[in-house]
């Protein structure tokens, strides 16, 4: 069996590898719903924050304003979400999603569901916490040493 010589190669390479096969999976299951993983985080969100202003969606989605606009766009395009203007500042447009978004939750959450369960299958559920505790502490570290950079 090869032994990873860096850091590079058994944590960047393997993390790369492992997030691009569950994107790649779970956008395959998802074109039955004619949405990809991106599309479908965003109502997510929107599901758990119903009528948020889209500067604090970008926010919540980790995307910058130009990205999360055309993910709105083309699910706007599909009728899952509208925007509106914000009561609060006219400036500013308030997401929300609409009742074919909804109803495409109701469809896609236990997909989803069936789908980590295959994925993580024979993972107890102290390995998978350990799993979330060192990717936690990476993205600690990696947003203390990007404030220290700048």
């Amino acid at each position: 069996m090869y032994m990873f010589t860096t850091y590079d190669e058994s944590v960047g390479q393997l993390t790369n590898q492992t997030n691009k096969l569950i994107m790649r999976y779970l956008n395959s299951k998802l074109e039955l719903y004619d949405i990809t993983l991106e599309q479908w985080i965003v109502l997510l969100k929107l599901s758990q924050q119903d009528k948020i202003t889209q500067k604090k969606l970008a926010e919540n989605v980790d995307k910058d304003q130009p990205t999360l606009a055309r993910i709105l766009d083309i699910l706007e395009r599909k009728k899952l979400v509208e925007r509106k203007p914000n009561e609060k500042d006219r400036r500013a447009f308030s997401v929300q999603m609409t009742e074919k978004g909804i109803n495409l939750k109701k469809h896609v959450t236990p997909l989803l569901e069936n789908l980590f369960a295959t994925i993580v299958e024979g993972i107890s559920d102290e390995e998978m916490e350990t799993y979330k505790r060192v990717l936690l502490k990476i993205n600690r570290n990696i947003t203390i040493q990007e404030k220290v950079e700048k």
